[in-house]
């Protein structure tokens, strides 16, 4: 009896990490992404090395013990736009910053890049942009699989919703 009591509690305290919820999302001082300052920015490189880029996030996610996130997209997209300004918002940005490494990278018009996303077995094409890659680092694992371009239509989301949309892979 005593034996399996103690299986048991070994069990749960082995199965903790993955039980345990998600770090709460910041409140996001804007109800609306009219609220945004505006110009909205451009933030992808289009000439950068984006191997080497999503390489040195991964490696600086590994050594701060954070989660890689991979922003797909392009300067064309609005939603891309906008979800950049909302991650710039400095509550989002600090809880950001305080999980994630993350590593922009322009996908043209789904036509550059994308040995990114294959890496991580997306290689049909993106159903849209942006896509979210959620990564640990550790295993160099993709943890939000299937769920890549939830954030595709990111105008039609409200701000705090991005913000949620992002507390649910951290810890």
């Amino acid at each position: 009896m005593i034996r399996s009591v103690a299986a048991a509690v070994l069990a749960l305290a082995l199965m903790a990490p993955a039980l345990s919820a998600a770090a709460p999302a910041p409140k996001v001082a804007i109800d609306s992404f009219a609220e945004l300052q505006t110009p909205l920015p451009y933030p992808y490189d289009e000439a950068a090395n984006a191997d080497a880029a999503v390489a040195r996030a991964k490696a600086r996610a590994k050594a701060e013990h954070k989660l890689l996130l991979v922003d797909l997209g392009g300067n064309w997209c609005g939603d891309c736009r906008i979800l950049k300004a909302t991650m710039d918002r400095p509550e989002l940005k600090a809880f950001v910053d305080r999980h994630y490494q993350l590593v922009l990278v322009d996908i043209g018009r789904y036509d550059k890049n994308l040995q990114i996303p294959a890496h991580y077995g997306i290689t049909d094409r993106l159903e849209g942009v942006p896509a979210l890659l959620v990564v640990d680092p550790r295993s160099d694992k993709l943890l939000d699989g299937g769920r890549v371009s939830a954030l595709e239509d990111a105008r039609h989301m409200t701000p705090q919703a991005l913000a949620d949309w992002l507390a649910q892979w951290t810890h």
